[in-house]
């Protein structure tokens, strides 16, 4: 790590923080309805979802740092939808994942919700119904490259 062997590098340390983050996103998975089944086998072996480092799932809102909304939400779970919300640790991202989560779906009455953005901010839309793994990863590496490109704010707050 010398100047003699030109052996160094130089970054922010934003950059650096922003890529670690990208890598290790804490999933907690809100699965309400059929795109479970989607979300499982972007899990599985093989499609892999562990390689854009999103495979470590938590159940608890205090160790997540992403939340993914699979499924329609009704009025009933929105309030528990917005009580995890509001438990996760800073920072957070919220991905909507399958159209009923999107936008309501097909399901255009009283007692669905019209997205989950009507209950907590969104960072990353997944369409389909169900979307393909494939979509899935497409909307893991949006949030990956979303995550890398914010300010990183890692001071300590009192």
């Amino acid at each position: 790590m010398g100047v003699e062997g030109g052996n160094f590098f130089t970054t922010k340390f934003d950059s650096i923080l922003g890529w670690a983050r990208k890598y290790s996103m804490f999933v907690y998975p809100f699965v309400t309805a059929c795109c479970g089944m989607e979300y499982i086998a972007a899990a599985c072996s093989h499609f892999d979802i562990d390689r854009f480092g999103a495979g470590l799932t938590r159940f608890s809102p205090r160790q997540s740092d992403v939340l993914m909304i699979v499924g329609t939400i009704s009025q009933k779970i929105a309030p528990v939808l917005k009580k995890i919300y509001e438990q996760m640790a800073e920072p957070k991202w919220v991905v909507a994942f399958g159209t009923c989560a999107v936008s309501g779906g097909i399901y255009d009455n009283y007692s669905t919700v019209q997205g989950a953005d009507k209950i907590v901010p969104v960072d990353v839309y997944i369409p389909g119904c169900p979307p393909r793994p494939e979509t899935v990863f497409e909307g893991i590496m949006k949030l990956q490259e979303k995550i890398q490109n914010q300010h990183q704010d890692w001071r300590w707050k009192k």
